[in-house]
């Protein structure tokens, strides 16, 4: 498929898959006009990314894991695969999202007490 249909069948614009690809995480083979062409499981491949995107991991991280998905929401990986350096990597990148989904349970809680607050309950 063309980039213009993997974009509708993604949601993703065409411009974003461009990126995905210049960071290494998609890889289209190139047809002899210099279009792009996406094999079917790249629609699966897409939201994958998107997915660990929208949990704020950084496309070096998700370059680093996207070799083991073997699936759309697991990670099959062989322990060996996982260097020390990789290692510190994933809890630095854990470390980080704990700590946004604290500041964001706090900002939740603020907001719902100043409603409680002005509503009365």
């Amino acid at each position: 498929m063309r980039i213009g249909e993997l974009s509708r069948r993604t949601g993703v614009p065409a411009r974003m898959l461009r990126y995905y690809e210049e960071q290494g995480l998609l890889r289209p083979e190139r047809a002899a006009n210099g279009y792009r062409r996406y094999p079917e499981q790249a629609v699966v491949r897409v939201q994958q990314i998107r997915g660990l995107l929208d949990s704020g991991l950084t496309t070096e991280i998700i370059g680093r894991i996207l070799p083991f998905l073997q699936q759309p929401d697991a990670i099959v990986m062989d322990p060996r695969c996982l260097t020390p350096e990789l290692a510190v990597l994933l809890r630095a990148e854990a470390d980080r999202i704990t700590a946004r989904i604290d500041c964001l349970t706090r900002n939740r809680d603020a907001l719902l007490g100043y409603l409680a607050a002005v509503s009365g309950s």
